[in-house]
């Protein structure tokens, strides 16, 4: 009997095991991306095909703690103050886009549907809450989280899930069986979860991590991580907020703790498990009697949603200074509605506000349209012929080299010409699919892999590196994989190319072993070979320039220690050395 009830619960988690693992891989070779594989394979073993599994909304409601986990590990990536200063793009950006599209969609609903205003509102608030899960997979997958668009895009995200508070309110309002009344009590109830689970985030998590430290035991650290995503998203749930919102802000508040990659270590293979099984779920619950029975009403219903929130999307874009061509790249992203359309729907539901034929034709439409997504991306990339190519180009994995090179432009190829001259092994990634390529070209083995993820450095072999060379051009990352890397990786030393003397700065105050200026050099000897040209002696020559990188030296180490000084706003200039005697000729 024990054996047959366990067959009864490891069956169902190898087949959809095994649906994932055959549906994925192939269609990531096709080009399609991971996210519509997963949506595939649900479909397949969901109740419109196979019927392997029943009950999809059980396991999509389980599968929801992907999205929870995700958002929390964004919010460990988003400090206090990285988050205030994104405050303009959630509470601008955000706002704009989320208001007119909701506007649009609602009158698209009443024009063309013939929907009341009502049910027209609900239908259009739940297309415009675009999906953090298809979103972020997409982002995460390309690369393009920490880019300066990846960025604006996770602000409009965090601005939408804020917005399910707000909007489950107005559903409430609409509904018959509330008589127009909105409860205070909840509203209130929310307000001092919210504020319990700020203030336990700030002044309780580091003591709790610290405590469970002491136990030296990896799994009790992983148990504490766990236990901080789920009962915060639990809090949330409790008094009607977001599960996700719960989670992020969790991870906002942790984001400065020195247990930080730690728990984002433990907590990435129950993220990753997750999300795919959320994918899974939602393909599952796709109706397919419901896609025959109304596939004229569904298909005019998409096509017409998915216009009206597009040009929305791409207007916003523009008007606050996006070009065409990335206005074209987000918009592609917006285009369906999320994992959050289904919780408002259910409320309006249950709430009399929409019908049961109503709910289920919304559904299908904001299933339809995530399962779409990977695919329009794929079409405006390459309508832009801006789509990017992996032929020819490996991804890190078990690589193992004296030193770790993170970077391959024109910084990274020079800096690695000294150490390839004397054999010595070098495992160097890149995210530039066409530089690695024209690396091959002339004899070099060069990988794909973002420095930022903690993962792909594990991957290229920085446990086991002597030392670690950092030669990308974006302070910002450089900073983040400098962090990383003294965390997880203390046995490698860290050299680390800086973009300017400000950067400089703040890379000598983080500990690194070795940081140059990426043009301090060549200007010092273009310098002395202007003197060179105007007649002066070498000697003189030589000792100007020493004197000068004396004075750089000592004036960027006044840097350092000076809190009020900001590097990055001030000329390179210094003071100037005693006049220099012209040497004859």
């Amino acid at each position: 009997m024990a054996d047959a009830s366990l067959g009864q619960t490891i069956g169902p988690a190898i087949m959809l095991m095994g649906a994932a693992v055959i549906a994925v891989p192939l269609f990531r070779r096709l080009g399609l991306g991971s996210v519509l594989g997963y949506f595939a394979a649900g479909v397949l073993v969901g109740p419109s095909v196979l019927g392997l599994f029943t009950d999809a909304q059980s396991i999509l409601h389980f599968s929801e703690l992907g999205v929870v986990m995700f958002l929390f590990v964004i919010g460990l990536e988003l400090r206090p103050a990285k988050l205030s200063a994104m405050r303009g793009q959630i509470f601008g950006l955000g706002l704009v886009q989320v208001f007119a599209a909701i506007a649009a969609l609602a009158l698209t609903g009443m024009i063309f549907f013939d929907l009341t205003a009502s049910v027209a509102f609900v239908a259009g608030a739940g297309f415009v809450l675009s999906s953090t899960a298809v979103i972020m997979s997409l982002l995460q997958e390309r690369g393009e989280i920490s880019s300066a668009e990846g960025q604006k895009s996770v602000a409009i995200l965090l601005f939408e899930d804020l917005m399910i508070v707000p909007l489950l309110a107005v559903v409430a309002f609409l509904s018959p069986l509330s008589q127009g009344q909105v409860g205070w009590a909840e509203i209130v109830l929310a307000l001092a979860a919210l504020l319990t689970l700020l203030a336990v985030s700030r002044w309780g998590l580091n003591a709790f991590f610290a405590l469970l430290a002491r136990a030296r035991t990896r799994e009790v650290l992983t148990a504490g991580a766990l236990l901080v995503v789920l009962g915060a998203a639990l809090l949330m749930a409790a008094v009607g907020l977001s599960m996700a919102m719960g989670a992020f802000l969790a991870g906002v508040m942790l984001s400065n703790s020195s247990y930080r990659h730690q728990i984002e270590s433990d907590i990435e293979p129950f993220r990753g498990l997750l999300m795919g099984l959320f994918f899974l779920a939602v393909g599952m619950s796709l109706d397919l009697s419901i896609v025959a029975a109304e596939w004229r009403l569904l298909l005019s219903m998409l096509v017409a949603f998915t216009v009206a929130k597009g040009a929305i999307v791409y207007t916003v874009a523009r008007l606050f200074g996006t070009s065409g061509h990335q206005a074209l790249h987000r918009t592609s992203m917006f285009l369906q509605g999320g994992e959050f359309a289904f919780v408002l729907y259910a409320a309006a539901t249950s709430g009399d506000v929409i019908d049961t034929r109503e709910n289920a034709l919304f559904t299908t439409v904001v299933i339809l349209s995530m399962a779409w997504t990977p695919l329009l991306m794929i079409a405006v990339d390459r309508v832009l012929r801006t789509d990017t190519s992996m032929d020819g180009v490996d991804v890190a994995h078990n690589l193992k080299g004296r030193i770790l090179v993170i970077g391959f432009g024109r910084f990274g190829q020079i800096a690695s010409q000294a150490l390839l001259s004397r054999g010595i092994d070098l495992s160097v990634i890149d995210k530039d699919p066409d530089r690695i390529r024209d690396a091959g070209r002339f004899g070099f083995k060069v990988f794909y892999g973002d420095g930022i993820r903690l993962d792909t450095l594990r991957h290229s072999g920085a446990s086991e590196a002597d030392a670690i060379m950092i030669c990308i051009n974006a302070p910002e990352a450089a900073m983040q994989i400098v962090e990383l890397a003294q965390h997880e990786f203390p046995q490698a030393k860290l050299l680390v190319r800086s973009y300017d003397r400000g950067h400089a700065v703040e890379l000598i105050r983080a500990g690194v072993d070795y940081q140059i200026r990426e043009t301090v050099e060549s200007a010092h000897l273009m310098g002395a070979e202007g003197l060179r040209a105007l007649g002066y002696a070498e000697v003189e020559i030589e000792d100007t320039a020493e004197d000068i990188r004396q004075r750089d030296a000592e004036r960027l180490s006044e840097q350092v220690q000076g809190d009020s000084m900001s590097g990055r706003d001030r000329l390179h200039l210094q003071p100037v050395p005693e006049p220099l005697r012209r040497s004859s000729i």
